[in-house]
């Protein structure tokens, strides 16, 4: 039996039905809201769109012009039969074509969506791929299929190992990070998400002649998965990641372990506020074992000679050519005891206030937290500047500083960490900070 013919008979089992994967109308709407404001008649690319149930959803409530990609051109003729149907048919543009060779400029889209689709090409290579294609506040939102344990079975690691290897939530974060993204949320799909696709998919298997050339190998591969997910469903899930270019096009990264970065860092403290205060506490909690944590120096950097005045001293130690214009830092606090992180400073030269590189930075330290596993965060700050971040009072979690504030001043974001269900207790109690805070 050749391999094409398997291949026939797959699509010929999924042709019709309404999804091609795990997901759901619901799904598509958190997810879509996620991701934000998006422009006017967003331009969006659906990659890998199968017969296009996300994309008529896209351009109807998204007010959508979509660019549907795949490979399997029955799925794209299902599609734009639909979108026709729906009065869609100048909304939803049907491509043929390979989601890993696209042939689109930089920039071409406001929004990349990649439900179910994304295992084809893999999730690190679509990161790397497709987020050139992204224009300025653009967002990339893809679902995938990964670990739910830290200990999964012999079964289903075999099981996963021979057709894709799956990683967990904390790695696919780190991946995403890696990549240059900053983690705007992430959705855990429901059971029900796979009912949607699993039901319909095992009543047309019980439907089919096993006769066909490459059926009865392809109905045994779908009633292997079918069955895995039966008996080890507990252990592996999908997942939706909404991303954005980290910083709207800021780059950030963490602090190196260099003099040059070092007096970065302080420069900018230095420019930033009214004394040296806050670069001597920088250096102060750098000298603090029990304060400091290595990878929670984040620095945002912009190209240099771009005529905005930077001071020169400023640029990047690792080679980038770009300059340092912020700096936001999260060290080691307690709360009655319970370890937490402490948010600050934050500082960003004068000449970039206001651009966007402080939150870049905010939001690349918290991202990096939570791939760490930690839990909480709190910061002494605007009440109309960090909300945007998550936070909120910390008296609403019975925290509070050991000296008196404005109770809407003193904030925490609880991290939602990765591979936990969310159910993880939120320490009480009183703020005890470094030494170096002096409070």
């Amino acid at each position: 039996m050749t391999q094409n013919a398997i291949t026939d008979a797959f699509f010929t089992l999924h042709h019709g039905l309404p999804r091609q994967g795990p997901g759901s109308d619901a799904t598509t709407r958190k997810l879509l809201a996620l991701a934000g404001e998006l422009p006017t008649r967003p331009r969006v690319l659906d990659l890998g769109c199968g017969p296009g149930r996300s994309a008529l959803l896209l351009a109807t409530e998204a007010g959508a012009e979509v660019t549907a990609v795949d490979l399997h051109e029955p799925f794209l003729t299902e599609l734009r039969a639909a979108a026709d149907a729906r009065g869609l048919g100048d909304w939803v543009r049907t491509v043929r074509a390979d989601m890993g060779e696209l042939p689109y400029p930089d920039g071409s889209f406001d929004l990349i969506w990649a439900e179910s689709s994304v295992y084809s090409i893999g999730f690190d290579t679509a990161l790397d791929t497709w987020r050139r294609l992204l224009a300025p506040g653009g967002k990339l939102v893809v679902t995938e299929c990964e670990w739910t344990t830290a200990d999964p079975s012999g079964a289903a690691r075999a099981f996963w190992d021979q057709h894709y290897p799956l990683r967990t939530p904390e790695e696919n974060t780190r991946a995403a990070l890696a990549a240059g993204y900053a983690v705007l949320g992430t959705v855990s799909q429901p059971e029900s998400d796979w009912d949607e696709y699993y039901g319909p998919l095992g009543a047309r298997a019980d439907a089919a002649d096993p006769g066909a050339p490459g059926m009865a190998e392809a109905l045994a591969a779908t009633r292997a998965e079918i069955a895995m997910r039966r008996e080890h469903g507990a252990e592996f899930g999908y997942a939706g990641y909404v991303l954005s270019p980290a910083g709207g096009g800021w780059r950030t990264r963490p602090e190196a372990a260099s003099g040059a970065d070092r007096a970065a860092v302080r420069a900018v403290n230095v420019a930033a506020f009214p004394t040296e205060g806050e670069a001597d506490l920088v250096d102060a909690l750098r000298e603090d074992a029990g304060a400091w944590i290595d990878g929670l120096s984040f620095v945002a950097e912009a190209p240099r000679g771009d005529g905005s005045g930077v001071p020169a001293g400023t640029e990047g130690a690792d080679g980038s050519g770009g300059e340092v214009v912020a700096h936001a830092l999260i060290t080691r606090c307690h709360v009655d005891g319970v370890p937490a992180l402490c948010l600050a400073p934050v500082a960003v030269l004068p000449a970039y206030q206001k651009t966007g590189a402080g939150s870049a930075v905010v939001r690349a330290v918290l991202h990096a937290a939570r791939a760490r596993g930690e839990q909480l965060v709190l910061v002494l700050g605007h009440p109309d500047y960090y909300p945007r971040f998550g936070f909120t009072p910390a008296s609403a979690y019975g925290i509070r500083p050991s000296f008196e504030v404005p109770d809407e001043a003193m904030m925490a974001l609880v991290l939602d960490r990765p591979g936990t269900d969310g159910g993880v207790p939120v320490p009480s109690g009183t703020i005890a900070y470094p030494a170096a805070f002096g409070v």
